[in-house]
């Protein structure tokens, strides 16, 4: 089963027990993240001087991603593009739900609505497919604790982890001291070309940006 960035990066901060998402704002950045990266890397997008086009809109046949495609085109307003840290900034508090109805939509995850008196019912997404998870951290920890070269996805993927601080979520059972500066290692590599490296550097400006802005607005 093939499973996207955006998707594995939802996999892993996925709570085993309760169903709910980890770091559900910081996992937001690296799924909006993971999802431009899919399209850049299909050739749909591009990501030059810190601004986004829209190159190709036909679809990738993955339905994540071409309603993400839609999106875009929806956004840019006819402009021919528009600084990706808006995208992204836009993007990120939706894509964690359109990631988690994906995989549930096709079993990798399970998806109940839970009710508890005196609050809105909540859905969540209780794990279901424990190989394709298996699989993934597996993948992770070769390269990252085995030293094993990684390939441009597994890269892309770590390199999201790393922008948005998920070293928590992706290694569970190491202090982030010991994971962090190889995973920074891997994301400042030339895994891949500019224009998807240029993706997640913008990424993450947009996620201390939007951090630094929070942090200072009146309460």
């Amino acid at each position: 089963m093939t499973v996207t960035l955006a998707e594995e990066v939802v996999l892993l901060s996925l709570d085993a027990r309760s169903g709910a998402a980890r770091r559900r704002q910081a996992a937001g950045w690296a799924v909006a993240g993971g999802i431009l990266l899919e399209l850049v890397m299909a050739r749909r997008v591009s990501v030059t001087g810190k601004y986004l086009e829209l190159r190709d809109p036909a679809p990738t046949g993955v339905r994540l991603l071409d309603g993400r495609i839609q999106l875009i085109g929806s956004w840019l307003r006819g402009r021919s593009k528009r600084r990706v840290t808006d995208w992204l900034t836009k993007d990120h508090s939706h894509a964690v739900g359109a990631v988690l109805d994906s995989l549930a939509e096709r079993g990798v995850v399970g998806s109940e609505v839970r009710k508890v008196p005196g609050v809105f019912p909540q859905r969540r997404y209780p794990g279901s497919d424990a190989a394709v998870e298996r699989e993934l951290r597996e993948r992770l920890g070769r390269v990252v604790l085995g030293g094993a070269e990684p390939d441009a996805r597994t890269a892309g993927l770590i390199s999201l982890l790393h922008a948005a601080g998920l070293h928590g979520p992706a290694f569970p059972d190491r202090p982030a001291r010991e994971v962090a500066p190889r995973m920074g290692e891997i994301a400042a590599g030339q895994w891949a070309g500019k224009s998807v490296r240029a993706a997640v550097r913008d990424m993450q400006a947009a996620a201390v940006t939007a951090t630094v802005f929070m942090a200072s607005a009146p309460v």
